[in-house]
């Protein structure tokens, strides 16, 4: 489970949460049907054909972001807080997509948008 969340936060930055209770209850249904004498093998090919149809028909639905509102509305409902999600995007807009934005907890109050 760990591992799952792992590689979540590696690929999106996000879903961690989602991806682990996902995680935590297919190998809680799974052991649970092998110890009802379900085929493991069988088990593991089901769930991978699921997760190839849930992966494509995620890709399917996904929408680009791609101006600096959609951004700042993605990220301030990622961050819960619509003013993380406005300095997020104004990051964004200042070291564009190849650009690199790192954040840091600081010993002042409030927010700060630094560039180096």
């Amino acid at each position: 489970v760990k591992e799952v969340a792992k590689k979540t936060d590696d690929v999106a930055g996000d879903g961690t949460t989602t991806a682990t209770v996902l995680a935590q209850a297919l190998v809680k249904e799974g052991l649970r049907n092998v110890a009802a004498g379900a085929n493991p093998l069988a088990l593991k090919r089901g769930i991978e054909k699921a997760v190839e149809k849930i992966t494509e028909t995620l890709l399917k639905s996904a929408k680009d972001v791609e101006t600096k509102e959609q951004i700042a509305a993605t990220a301030g409902i990622s961050a819960g807080d619509q003013s993380i999600g406005d300095l997020i995007a104004e990051a964004m807009d200042k070291v564009g997509n190849e650009g690199v934005i790192t954040v840091e907890e600081s010993n002042t109050f409030g927010l700060q948008l630094e560039l180096t």
